[in-house]
């Protein structure tokens, strides 16, 4: 049993690991703005400002795993990447595992080509929420070797949008993003949980970027 903080813990990603990890019996914690309106039963919710210094140092102390679920919009928009330097220095100087949910624009479409946040071919609406995504992976890529980290990717098709059914399954892949044999790249929230989850039980990938899709 692990003790599992998930930042953004009652979002759409975070909800579904923050139920995920309970199921299982791990320790989990959900730090989040707002308390949610159905509370997963054992879970513990604290509620706070995440760009506050004082209040997220306090929220991590004790963590062995932190699941980052945040998005860059609202409040965090510009802001996020403070936030999870912040964590990463934290998850670092407390020995603690790092996991990050980032965007799908930080995938290559195919081996060699630049990812979808390089190449420039994001709709406006997308493009500022991507860029800001990418540059918190590139920020890990260079954190010293004793931080341990995970940038997860989902799949094109992920969110409350198109929430999917619980298959029981998905494919792990790196940067290149994975489509299905019809060119589709989707994946269900609950199947995006259990993928992260699985990985924090398994520590099977240290300071890597997957991408999770069916």
């Amino acid at each position: 049993m692990s003790k599992i903080l998930v930042v953004g813990g009652t979002g759409y990603a975070g909800g579904a690991v923050v139920r995920d990890a309970a199921s299982r019996g791990h320790d989990v914690t959900s730090v989040s703005r707002n308390a949610p309106k159905d509370p997963v039963p054992g879970v513990a919710y604290v509620t706070g400002n995440v760009t506050a210094p004082a209040f997220l140092a306090e929220a991590v102390a004790g963590a062995e795993v932190i699941v980052s679920t945040l998005s860059p919009r609202g409040e965090l928009d510009g802001k996020i990447g403070d936030v999870d330097r912040a964590l990463a220095d934290l998850a670092r100087r407390n020995g603690a595992r790092l996991f990050v949910v980032g965007g799908f624009n930080s995938l290559r479409p195919a081996e060699g080509e630049p990812t979808g946040a390089e190449g420039g071919q994001i709709p406006a609406e997308y493009r500022s929420e991507a860029l800001q995504m990418h540059a918190i992976l590139n920020h890990l890529k260079t954190e010293p070797e004793g931080l341990d980290w995970v940038f997860v990717s989902p799949a094109e098709a992920f969110g409350a949008y198109v929430p999917g059914e619980d298959l029981g399954r998905y494919r792990i892949g790196g940067d290149v993003a994975l489509v299905d044999e019809n060119g589709r790249s989707a994946i269900s929230g609950a199947d995006f949980a259990r993928a992260i989850v699985d990985r924090i039980d398994e520590a099977d990938y240290h300071r890597a970027h997957i991408s999770v899709a069916y």
